[in-house]
């Protein structure tokens, strides 16, 4: 998990959606330096949310472990930024 215990994501694949296992994460649209202010998502009661900035939709799905995702390339690493 990126960042402390907030995770972040990505979607620098274009995917239509993607599966993770957090309702209260980080999206950062694309990796750097294509990436859009990284903006705190939180998901409540849903088990889903489209991202403002990037129109990714995540799914949320318990199974996956708080920080994972599916796909896992879509977890935001902080070599990522690098």
């Amino acid at each position: 998990m990126a960042h402390g215990s907030t995770p972040h994501f990505h979607n620098t694949q274009g995917l239509r959606s993607i599966e993770i296992g957090s309702k209260e994460f980080q999206c950062v649209g694309a990796l750097p330096p294509f990436d859009h202010p990284h903006i705190f998502l939180d998901m409540g009661k849903d088990n889903e949310i489209v991202c403002p900035y990037c129109s990714t939709l995540y799914v949320f799905k318990a199974e996956l472990g708080d920080g994972q995702a599916n796909p896992a390339s879509a977890i935001f690493q902080v070599e990522d930024a690098a």
